[in-house]
This record gives structure tokens, sequence and C-alpha cells, in this order.
């Protein structure tokens, strides 16, 4: 049996040409059809979305094992390299099972076109860079992960870009003396991690169209299941892979989606703009147009930067998309369930969950969230510190201590001995981690087990 055509996962830069005059006269037909998968329901874009398999060829995304590709003769590879002709040229910058899985995650998200990456940081990293240089600055939310606070607030700066870290949770009016005339994007999580304050999306997406910034949002922890950042005013999303959307923990990979919302030739971003002489003077917005973004992204720091996925794993996250409607309803009751039996019991000193109705966030849910549920993280305090948290983990049999989030199985950590450890006390303490939180990513086993998994483990921490 012949392998899949190349037709049927179509070539990341071609899908982005097509995409952006897609944008601009499907809203003018009105009629909905069934071979447009923007009309597909969650469940069935999850399952079926990004890969259209043709007759006598595989059913199922196959795993294109291979980092170059034949060509017709030395005229199509100089037009490829130019950005003339849609097409792959190495597996550096796109490959046929990658380009699937960018397309389902676009489709989930709503935007123009995607990337996938080595990693969730990769991603960040990417994203960030193909909008930054030496001498310009950032304004980002304090409540964000440690890796990506470091990465903004140390390796970035040795780069000469500063990042001032803001309350995302402050008036408008406050966060307003943060942005400066060099700064070029807004940066957030839509639930922060581990704070777990869902961002205010309005305010914050006011203020980067107040300023005419790019917003660039972290979805990883809500999924494209429960919330579209883009919906919200968001302009560029990233989710870390590894997490919800493969939800297994056996792959690692990234993400950055691109809205197709932003204008980029306001004067403040000339590169979009301007002639690229690497790629035949090829001007990224004049030829891309809303996709200018993720085009750039590609042609030259996936290019440069080497962040790539890997084929197999993309195809494995490809392949835990496709339950991400079914985990994440249940990641989400049991998160609730937990978070309810905690709060109430006498050895912890406070739980923080946002899908509580007592949560300071609980209204954004119903505001920003497409479906009931605030995800499957929660964190809460033991009384005792860490004198009590050491049995306390070392009792628990179903739950793990694992430096992970978004997986089926129950995990817990204790972040500032582990993922926020870089952090000064004081740096922690502003961020939301105080020295006696767990973090808790509840799975979806059965609800019955978690809660006496944690009895048992609680019970143990007060004999010692």
């Amino acid at each position: 049996m012949a392998p899949a055509s190349y037709a049927s996962v179509e070539d990341p830069i071609g899908r982005l040409i097509r995409k952006a005059s897609f944008i601009m006269t499907a809203k003018s037909e009105n009629v909905p059809s069934i071979n447009d998968q923007t009309t597909w329901g969650i469940g069935t874009q999850c399952v079926q979305g990004g890969f259209v398999p043709e007759v006598g060829g595989p059913r199922i995304l196959p795993i294109y094992q291979t980092a170059s590709y034949k060509f017709e003769d030395v005229d199509q590879v100089g037009r490829l390299f130019s950005l003339e002709e849609s097409g792959y040229k190495y597996i550096r910058t796109g490959n046929p099972t990658f380009a699937a899985f960018e397309q389902k995650v676009a489709l989930l998200e709503g935007g123009v076109g995607a990337i996938s990456t080595a990693s969730g940081q990769s991603a960040v990293l990417l994203a960030v860079s193909n909008l930054v240089k030496a001498g310009d600055h950032i304004v980002s939310a304090k409540t964000i992960y440690g890796g990506s606070y470091v990465l903004f607030g140390t390796t970035l700066k040795k780069l000469g870009v500063e990042t001032t870290f803001i309350d995302p949770e402050a008036p408008a009016e406050e966060l307003r003396k943060a942005f400066r005339p060099n700064t070029r994007l807004l940066f957030g999580e839509t639930i922060g991690n581990p704070a777990l304050d869902i961002l205010d999306f309005d305010k914050l997406s006011g203020l980067a169209r107040e300023f005419d910034l790019p917003f660039i949002v972290d979805n990883t922890l809500a999924s494209p299941y429960l919330t579209n950042p883009l919906k919200h005013g968001a302009d560029i999303v990233i989710h870390s892979a590894t997490k919800y959307i493969g939800g297994q923990a056996t792959s690692l990979g990234g993400v950055v989606v691109d809205g197709g919302t932003y204008q980029w030739d306001n004067g403040k971003f000339p590169d979009f703009v301007e002639p690229d002489r690497l790629y035949a003077n090829t001007s990224y917005w004049g030829k891309f147009g809303k996709a200018a973004f993720i085009a750039k992204a590609r042609a030259q720091y996936l290019r440069d930067f080497g962040v790539t996925i890997s084929p197999f794993n993309a195809f494995l996250l490809n392949l835990g998309l496709e339950t991400l409607h079914l985990r994440m309803p249940r990641h989400s009751s049991n998160a609730l369930a937990l978070a309810q039996y905690l709060k109430g019991h006498p050895q912890v000193n406070w739980v923080n969950y946002p899908g509580l109705e007592d949560h300071r966030s609980y209204g954004r849910i119903a505001k920003y969230f497409n479906h009931k549920g605030a995800s499957g993280v929660l964190t809460f305090g033991l009384k005792g510190g860490i004198g009590a948290i050491r049995p306390f983990v070392k009792a628990l049999k179903i739950a793990s201590l694992v430096v992970h989030v978004g997986d089926a199985r129950t995990m817990v950590l204790h972040p500032a001995s582990s993922t926020h450890a870089q952090l000064s006390r004081e740096e922690r303490l502003a961020a939301g981690i105080p020295d006696d939180m767990i973090r808790v990513s509840v799975g979806i086993e059965d609800e019955a087990d978690i809660l006496r998994d944690f009895e048992q483990a609680l019970q143990a921490a007060r004999k010692e």
C-alpha cells in the first residue's frame, strides 16, 4: 500500500498562505460545510482534525521518520529555500507528521497556523525571540511557571532584553506604569503555575491594545478544551504539549499558535515588513499577511535555533489530543472533589483551586472558559511545613512525586524545593508560592481512590 501523499498533510507554509486567504473570505459565505473542519465540534476536531486520509492511504497519521525530502531539480530547491514555493525542505523546519499535529492544535485554538517545538520551554523562547532583540523590553505576569520566569528574568537579560514582572491582579492604572516605549510584548498564563489565578483577559488584552503590543498567553494548564485565549484578546498562544495535550507523560513537545490578529506593520516590528535578504527579499507581512508571525518564526528562528520536535513525539502528542475532550472533564471533576475534601481537613492550612466557589478567580471561569471545569491542578498548604510534607509524600501510594503536570496519573510536587528553587524566598512569595505549598496534578483515576490515598498519607504525616 502506498503511503499517504504530502497533500493529505499540507506543508506549513502552504497551509499559512491558504489559511490567511480563508480568513478573509470565509465570513462572507456563512454556509458551514462538513468538509470545513472549523465547523466541527471540539471532540471531532480532537479525534480527526488536522489530517485528511486519502483513498488507499493510511487512515491513521503516519510517522514520517525522515530528515530529508526528494526534489525534482535544483530549481525547485532554490524556490523552496527562497520561500517562492511551499513544501518541505529539511526536517528542522517541517515534516508531514509535525504539520498534521500543528494543524490540529491551530484548529482547536482557532489560529491561522502553528509551529511544534522540542519542548514547551522552547516554544516560549521561539515566540519571544521572534519579537525582541537586545535593547527591547517585555512586560510579563510574575505568576508564571518558574522556568519561564528564569528565562525572562535571567537568561534573556544576559542577551540584552529586560523584563518587568507585574502582578496581573493589580489595577490597570498601576500596570500601565510597567510599559515603556521599547516594550514589545505582554506575556501571561491562562492559569498561573502554580499560583492558579485565572488571567483577567479583558484587563490585560485591553492594556495590550492600548500600547499596541502583541499579547502572548501560555494556555498549557487550561488546554484548548477549557478556553481559547485568542477569543479573549490574545494574539499568540503557547502550549507545553508535554502536559494536557499529550496527557501521558511520554513525550516532550511544545506548540506556538498564531492568532492572525496583530497588525505587524505598525512601525514597531520592521523585521516583519522589511525584506529578508536571506529569503529572496521576502516581506513576511507582504507575503503571508495575517500569518506573518508564524511564517517568520519558522523561516528564521526554528531554522536558527533548531528546537525541532521529533516525528515520533509529534505522533504521540497528536494521539494524545484524540482524548483531550474526554480527559479534561475528568481532571476537573476529580480536582474539585479533592479540593473540597482538603478544604475541610484539619491538617490543611489552605487550599487553592479556581473551581472552588469562594476562589478569587471563580467568576472568570464562567466568563472565559468554554466548558465547566477549572482543570486538574490545585495547591494546598500542609500544617507542619516541610517536616510534614516529607512523610506525607513518602506515604502516597496512587499519587507519585513527579516534576510534571497534566498526566493521566495523579502526581504531587513541592515547588519551593524543585521547580521554583532557583528563585529567592521573596520572589517565590511574590509569585504566590509559600514554603508549605504542595502542588497536585490530579489524574483521571477513580475519585474515591484518590481521596483514600490522600487521607492515609495525611494520617501518616500526622504520626511523624
